[in-house]
């Protein structure tokens, strides 16, 4: 069994040669593929060049780029000399690069391009163990030129696997040779968590917290060796990572595309791929955009669609009581469950059989005719997200973890996958529910989700403070999240302990269900709930500018721009309206939960401003960034 994650690429490289691992675009566009062997040969060249230039086991390499068929050749590289990466994306500030640079001690780092090496010469001296630069794309004399002033050698990608090829025709096991030294509790990344709650932390994560899940997770969700992926996330964040480690192990293939709505529904029509994991705010854009197809078309189509959207969400309802993909928070009978859905599941199914052929296929043809499941993670899924898409019959797998966990803890099975959660507690890990008091809670209780496993970090880089805060000498962390078990094991995710709103009264209040809701609304595209201290909630609202736009002109609202717009008392009834029927007892929310006053933003939120890098509300940013705001609404008479 391998003992690394280059021990793991060997052996599938090996295995089959001449399955295509990786589909890249070239100049022109055009999806060209790599063989496993291929791979192999280009990692092994990289590493040797990388050996040349004095990395060793041990060392910290930064590997500063986005998604792109050099990424995983580099991650490769430096994990079979027993080198650690720290990785970051191009969207980093140079604060950020510059932090996660200097705290790791790199003295090497790989960039995508010019842009990110003059984020290095801006704070030159803040990285002072930094002399070494590997570019993945070319950069202009003036910019080498800086930075040879500063004592920085800058090579190219090109001349580093050149002079690594050069090295193994004299010495061709090497990549082999110095993989097979590595054992499973070796380092094998630095990844810095995404800020949702401010300072960023150095997860460090060992080949043995990834290669528990490979050793399960393809079995689990049912890859095929040559099924294509999707990849759009950020390939520096752990659930990217995992999944690009689950595609090898598989002997599977990657697909690079973009998180673009054009690029990325043509790239699905070019490489027809089996799965594409994303984040569920992609998800929402899918949906968003299905409507928006349908808002343009003849009234008739909108009728018929919104009348077999219908039909499926019923089908669905009925059908997962009776196949029991629902989950069970409470003692009850599966035999009454059963009874009482055969019949109407009975009566809906020619129905949706006739939407199948009239809206559901067309929609799903947009995917690709190969798509077997989509992968949702890096977040909650709205339920009404999943809801949309259970109905019409696109199979979407939401997981659940955390960058410590790297990241695995849970995941839908394709098998049976359990509506409203993140599938079953999976082998080799343990959870616990635990109450106010420290006191362990049985299924359907709400409290702190703990866990214990072979993922879990070996803690926070020179940090052994902070790690002592969430990991218990017994190995328990703390996630921090909210959420119980079912009677079948399942876990439901409910919240974040530090996003609980406390009002004055004493009242619990989780923003994240409230928000969901909010977000249900055709106008309203994102939401966050405020009011810990408070007599009573408020939120800050940013419109759907498209649609709220529409919405104007079907009414004849004069406006001259859209601010100004916004600022219409009839805008800001629409939206109160929207507000008032979403979080209201008839859908389950408390009186206390109720939104009093609220503010319309004009801009939406916005990655490494008030979104995190996997598009998580920043709620420390946000209070910062609208205080001006916030005070507004908790100051008023």
């Amino acid at each position: 069994m391998a003992q690394t994650l280059a021990q793991m690429f060997l052996e599938v490289a090996a295995r089959q040669p001449d399955t295509v691992a990786q589909l890249s675009k070239n100049g022109g566009g055009v999806f060209r593929p790599t063989s496993y062997k291929e791979l192999k040969d280009t990692t092994a060249s990289f590493s040797a060049g990388l050996k040349l230039l004095g990395v060793s086991r041990g060392d910290k390499v930064g590997l500063i780029a986005d998604n792109r068929r050099e990424w995983l050749i580099a991650d490769l590289a430096i994990l079979g000399l027993g080198a650690a990466d720290v990785p970051r994306g191009c969207d980093a500030t140079v604060q950020e690069i510059t932090y996660i640079l200097s705290w790791s001690e790199c003295k090497f780092a790989i960039l995508e391009n010019e842009k990110q090496l003059k984020k290095i010469l801006e704070t030159r001296s803040s990285i002072p163990k930094l002399d070494t630069l590997i570019l993945f794309d070319p950069a202009e004399e003036s910019a080498l030129g800086e930075a040879k002033a500063q004592g920085i050698t800058v090579h190219a990608y090109q001349a580093i696997l050149e002079s690594g090829k050069a090295y193994l025709t004299d010495h061709p096991g090497f990549y082999q040779e110095e993989a097979a030294k590595g054992v499973r509790s070796d380092l094998a990344t630095l990844i810095y968590t995404s800020g949702t709650t401010g300072e960023p932390r150095g997860v460090m994560l060992s080949h043995g917290n990834f290669l528990h899940q490979t050793d399960y997770l393809p079995e689990l969700i049912g890859v095929n060796p040559g099924e294509i992926f999707l990849s759009v996330l950020p390939v520096w964040h752990s659930f990217e990572r995992i999944l690009q480690y689950i595609i090898l192990t598989s002997g599977a293939t990657i697909a690079y595309s973009k998180p673009i709505g054009s690029i990325l529904l043509a790239d699905m029509q070019a490489v027809q791929p089996h799965w594409f994991p994303s984040v569920p705010r992609i998800w929402e854009s899918v949906k968003d955009g299905i409507y928006k197809s349908i808002k343009q078309s003849s009234k008739v189509k909108q009728v018929l669609f919104g009348f077999f959207v219908g039909v499926g969400e019923s089908f669905a309802y009925f059908r997962n009581h009776l196949l029991g993909r629902y989950p069970r928070f409470s003692p009850g009978s599966r035999i009454l469950e059963i009874a009482a859905a055969i019949v109407p599941f009975l009566l809906f199914a020619p129905l949706w059989a006739l939407g199948n052929i009239l809206v559901y296929k067309k929609v799903k043809t947009k995917l690709g005719k190969n798509f077997i499941a989509g992968v949702s993670g890096g977040g909650a899924l709205p339920s009404a997200v999943d809801r949309f898409f259970d109905a019409i019959g696109v199979l979407i797998l939401e997981g659940y973890g955390l960058t410590e966990t790297a990241p695995v803890l849970g995941i839908r099975l394709k098998t049976h996958p359990v509506i409203g959660t993140v599938g079953p507690v999976h082998r080799g890990t343990e959870i616990k529910i635990v109450g106010k008091k420290g006191e362990i809670l049985g299924p359907g209780q709400k409290g702190i989700i703990f866990v214990r496993g072979p993922q879990v970090m070996l803690g926070y880089y020179k940090r052994p403070d902070l790690t002592a805060r969430i990991l218990d000498k017994d190995g328990w962390l703390d996630t921090g999240d909210l959420g119980m078990l079912s009677y079948n094991g399942e876990i439901k995710i409910t919240g974040r302990a530090k996003d609980t709103i406390v009002l004055r009264g004493g009242e619990n209040i989780e923003p994240l269900p409230i928000e969901q809701r909010l977000g249900e609304s055709v106008y309203i595209q994102q939401a966050v709930v405020l009011g810990q201290d408070e007599k009573f909630l408020a939120a800050l609202i940013v419109p759907k500018q498209e649609n709220l736009l529409a919405w104007a002109q079907e009414n004849s609202i004069p406006y001259n721009d859209y601010e100004m717009l916004l600022q219409q008392p009839v805008v800001k009834e629409l939206i109160d309206s929207e507000i008032s029927t979403l979080v209201s007892p008839k859908n389950g929310f408390k009186p206390f939960e109720r939104i009093f006053r609220f503010a319309i933003l004009p801009g939406a939120f916005q990655p490494d401003r008030e979104l995190s890098a996997k598009q998580e509300i920043k709620r420390h940013a946000i209070n910062e960034l609208y205080k001006k705001q916030i005070r507004a609404l908790f100051s008023k008479e």
